[in-house]
């Protein structure tokens, strides 16, 4: 892979954190540094980016190059700062919540014909500027994540986010022991 001595150890730890090397993974590594430079991010000592929610990345797709953009730039569901927008696509828009620069990456088009390790090879040997298309992120920033009070369901007695708890009568519901109301199930 054409890729420096510092970004090596990047992409070792995203190696390591994932469990093997492949083209998704490098698509995700790719669009990674990609977002680095197009929003102007600086890397930690540690070469991470996002200790909070600074970078948000909203994929539509939940495939290997995830696991990439959540080790470089910190993006991770718990924080919040990843989100999906499933779409099939191996497109992702990434946000710099302190500059307001956004930025959407589309993945080219390989050249057809080329199976998995060709694509493999011919990925590892791109430019990232290469590879993707470049637009203005078409999805609104995501707002912080919020923090819900809880409750326990109670049908099943488990906890549950006020977020999705659902009433039924004077009884608050988990989502699978509430029943939803649709006269067209009947």
């Amino acid at each position: 892979m054409k890729i420096k001595e510092k970004e090596k150890v990047l992409w070792d730890r995203c190696i390591d954190f994932h469990g093997h090397e492949c083209g998704g993974v490098t698509i995700g590594f790719m669009a990674a540094l990609y977002a680095i430079e197009l929003l102007g991010l600086e890397k930690d000592e540690n070469g991470g980016i996002s200790k909070d929610e600074e970078v948000v990345c909203v994929a539509e797709n939940d495939a290997c190059g995830i696991d990439a953009i959540s080790v470089i730039l910190g993006c991770s569901v718990g924080k919040g700062n990843l989100l999906f927008h499933m779409r099939g696509k191996q497109a992702f828009s990434f946000y710099n919540r302190k500059t307001g620069k956004a930025v959407r990456l589309v993945l080219k088009n390989r050249p057809l014909g080329m199976s998995r390790e060709e694509a493999f090879e011919y990925f590892q040997n791109a430019d990232y500027r290469n590879i993707f298309d470049v637009s203005e992120a078409t999805i609104k920033l995501p707002e912080k994540a919020k923090i819900f009070s809880s409750f326990d369901c109670d049908s099943c007695g488990e906890s549950t986010g006020a977020n999705w708890i659902r009433l039924s009568g004077d009884k608050k519901l988990c989502l699978d022991c509430y029943e939803s109301y649709n006269r067209f199930d009947v």
